[in-house]
């Protein structure tokens, strides 16, 4: 993989969509990943903005499986139910 993860986060509706591109390189990847504030306030109490939790969790993603296998599209709690493991270990 070239370059880290970029991620920028807006307001959307109740939560936050964010898109994530990995990479600098011509293959990088973009995803897009909505938010709950439920989730935010359980993984990073007393954050506003989840764009470190969205960061961390691609961080953790890409510790298991490369750029190109991860979703281009998701919620963020749906890395649980193939990680069990997530939540736990992205948790401050």
């Amino acid at each position: 993989m070239t370059g880290a993860v970029r991620v920028s986060c807006a307001p959307d509706g109740d939560g936050w969509t964010c898109d994530a591109t990995i990479g600098t390189d011509a293959a990088a990847t973009r995803h897009r990943v909505t938010v709950s504030p439920d989730l935010v306030a359980r993984l990073r109490p007393g954050s506003e903005d989840p764009t470190e939790l969205v960061r961390d969790s691609f961080d953790f993603l890409l510790a298991r499986e490369p750029r190109e296998s991860i979703l281009s599209e998701f919620d963020l709690q749906v890395i649980g139910r193939y990680f069990p493991e997530w939540e736990s270990r992205i948790a401050r």
